[in-house]
Parts: structure tokens; sequence; C-alpha cells
């Protein structure tokens, strides 16, 4: 996926806000079975939240950047232990501008 522009990161944010998460990153760490949760969720909503059990930024920050090379996801934010990230579906629901 190309990168997000500053305009379409900050309306993603914006309607990520309201969204609670949908998948949690527990203490056994980023497995497959979370993938294959995380690509679910993209399936079914485009923009999702995800809760990272870990008090390590630096992990959080790995498993973000693992998470969207794994998924082909744009990473939209991240504010301490959540983690926001956008994908496109087939048929896009969310209509980004510009």
């Amino acid at each position: 996926m190309k990168p997000l522009t500053p305009a379409q990161r900050q309306f993603l944010k914006g309607l990520a806000h309201s969204r609670q998460p949908v998948v949690m990153i527990g203490n056994q760490g980023l497995t497959a079975a979370v993938l294959k949760e995380i690509e679910r969720g993209l399936d079914a909503h485009e923009l999702i939240k995800i809760k990272a059990a870990s008090d390590e930024p630096d992990t959080r920050r790995a498993w973000l950047e693992t998470i969207c090379t794994a998924t082909g996801a744009a990473p939209v934010q991240q504010i301490g232990k959540i983690l926001v990230i956008y994908r496109s579906a087939g048929k896009p629901v969310i209509v980004l501008p510009g």
C-alpha cells in the first residue's frame, strides 16, 4: 500500500477515535494467530485498532512495523498501547480525501 498523506492520516485518526480495539496482542506477543485475526479485522473494517499488552515502546513500534509489512496495511498512529492501521478493501467503504 502506498503511504498515507498527512490529510488522509488525519482523516483516519478522526474515524478511529470512537472505535474500540478489535484485536489484542497478549503476553505471547505477535503470533501467527494474532496476525490472522488482524487480517480478518482489516477485511471486515478497513480501519482497526489493536491493543498491545507490552510495556516496552520499542516492542510496540516493532510490532506495528511487522504488522504493516505482513498485512500490506498502512500505519495511521500509535498512542501508548493502541496501534491504528488501515488497509483499503477491494470495495472500499472508507473514502480517503485527496
